[in-house]
């Protein structure tokens, strides 16, 4: 079992550092997924049990200029690994204007992936900084929980308004309540509600658009003007928004009427699925 890769573009190491920085605010532990095409995080907490999924892809070469692996064997050539997400962002928090950045899966004692951060110094000769981040290698029995969710077909999908927007409102709300309800029709209106026994205060989003569906979706026979909702934590949809360091070339919200609300970001070139179940 073998890894190691190398970025030298600065771009790219700023972009892969942003989106450490995005799953270190999204999960404090993830499952580090490496294949021959592709970098997945994921955080894999059990929906039916209140927790969050998250499955954040990476295609290796739009990041890396050197990508060698060997997974466990010739048929399974994967390698899961899990860590401290933190641990991953300070160690590429250190790279900016780095000259290159390798990453290596050694054996220090201890399972590690070492990130190895070449920077210039005022001499112009170069200096290495490296970091050993303690990893826990996942064994083949247990590959199986940690694959690609199976995305529920939903009611409404409707594209995000600006997520700092989004983000602010939400912050206000959480003052008044820990539980939010999300709703959107398909006619591009999404509305934030919090109800209690006091006071009930609703976010109107108008003049939004609807992605175009295949024509087997469900939502087909939808009324446009009905709105599908789902009841959440507001803390995991703040987490969710807080987490966001990019703003996405595209961010919907797919709403499974009280069952999950799924949001699918495009940052750039790397995609994003985050998964909130409904309150019980």
């Amino acid at each position: 079992m073998k890894f190691r890769a190398k970025i030298v573009d600065l771009a790219c190491l700023n972009h892969f550092t942003r989106v450490s920085n995005m799953i270190a605010k999204l999960a404090k532990t993830c499952t580090l997924r490496i294949s021959p095409e592709k970098l997945n995080f994921i955080l894999s907490d059990k929906l039916a049990s209140g927790g969050v999924s998250m499955w954040c892809e990476v295609e290796q070469e739009n990041i890396f200029s050197e990508f060698q692996m060997e997974g466990v064997s010739a048929e399974n050539n994967e390698i899961y690994l899990e860590l401290t997400s933190e641990n991953l962002s300070r160690a590429l928090k250190t790279a900016q204007n780095a000259r290159a950045l390798k990453i290596k899966l050694t054996n220090k004692h201890f399972p590690c992936l070492t990130v190895s951060v070449e920077l210039l110094s005022s001499s112009s000769s170069s200096r290495i900084v490296t970091h050993d981040i303690p990893i826990k290698v996942i064994p083949r029995r247990l590959w199986k929980d940690l694959q690609e969710p199976s995305v529920p077909d939903s009611d409404v999908s409707i594209y995000l308004p600006a997520l700092k927007t989004m983000k602010s409102v939400v912050e206000k709300m959480r003052n008044i309540s820990n539980q939010l309800v999300i709703e959107a029709n398909l006619n591009g209106e999404l509305n934030l509600k919090i109800e209690t026994e006091l006071v009930c205060v609703t976010t109107h989003f108008k003049d939004l658009e609807n992605p175009v569906l295949p024509s087997e979706s469900v939502s087909q026979n939808r009324h446009p003007e009905d709105m599908a909702q789902v009841h959440i934590d507001i803390r995991k949809l703040l987490q969710f928004l807080a987490g966001q360091q990019v703003t996405p070339t595209k961010a919907v919200c797919n709403i499974v009427s009280n069952r999950v609300v799924h949001f699918d970001l495009l940052l750039e070139d790397i995609s994003l699925q985050y998964f909130i179940p409904a309150l019980s």
